[in-house]
């Protein structure tokens, strides 16, 4: 898992990559060759990174992945990140969603607020995120998560992925599972009135874990940032308002 990374990153082409360019000006676009060592899909994945400009603008930035734009979106628009709020971020390396959270809650001055962090994956260390590295389907996981906490959680994000397959139901299926984890460990953390965003595809068969969503908070919707790839089914389930007393898990 991994925020924009997936739950095992895929692997990615390598330093060795030839690229070359077309256009001028403005339009300029990077090509890449494709060699005995570089498969199709690897190509393209590349060729979409060099062209992204998202990813431009996190390398000149300074942010660990094109994903935290995401999140300063939907923030921007719902006001999530407060200051002094206790954040877990699920899937969280390589760590774009954890700048983005700990800057914005005061965790990274020490100025108030907390993000927790986890990931299958190895993460650099984030001034003001306490990193757990497990995978988070790990039946450890959600125990050893609480005892990082201390105390209820005010917003529980997820940005988790499996490895795509190519296969569209398969993938969707998979996300769903990675998604209902989360939405089940985030009502067993939340404090009353607290919040949960989780990545999903659209595809239809996110019904049972709306309706328990919907059960659970006053609001549930469908938001889906400009920093999302327009020929992406990725969107985010967005769910405020945690009815904490009786029906939490």
């Amino acid at each position: 898992m991994g925020s924009g990374g997936g739950r095992n990153a895929a692997k990615r082409p390598g330093r060795d990559r030839a690229v070359k360019t077309s256009g001028s000006g403005r339009d300029l676009k990077v090509r890449v060759k494709t060699g005995k060592s570089r498969s199709l899909s690897s190509k393209l994945w590349l060729e979409r990174q060099l062209n992204d400009p998202y990813v431009a603008r996190a390398k000149r930035e300074g942010l660990r992945s094109r994903a935290a734009y995401k999140l300063m979106e939907i923030d921007d628009k719902h006001h999530l990140l407060k200051r002094r709020t206790k954040v877990v971020d699920l899937g969280a390396a390589p760590g774009g969603w954890s700048q983005v959270a700990a800057k914005r809650v005061g965790a990274a001055d020490g100025s108030g607020g907390r993000v927790v962090a986890i990931d299958i994956l190895e993460m650099d260390g984030i001034p003001g995120v306490e990193f757990l590295h497990l995978d988070f389907l790990d039946p450890r996981a959600p125990e050893e998560l609480k005892a990082l906490l201390g105390s209820p959680a005010d917003l529980v994000l997820s940005d988790m992925a499996a490895n795509a397959t190519g296969h569209r139901k398969t993938d969707h299926l998979r996300i769903m599972a990675l998604a209902e984890a989360a939405a089940e460990f985030a009502c067993e953390v939340l404090a009353p009135g607290g919040a949960f965003m989780c990545k999903v595809l659209q595809g239809g068969t996110e019904t049972t874990l709306l309706a328990e969503l919907k059960r659970d908070f006053t609001s549930v919707k469908h938001v889906k940032p400009a920093a999302s790839r327009a020929d992406s089914a990725e969107l985010y389930l967005l769910a405020t308002g945690f009815r904490a007393t009786e029906i939490s898990r």
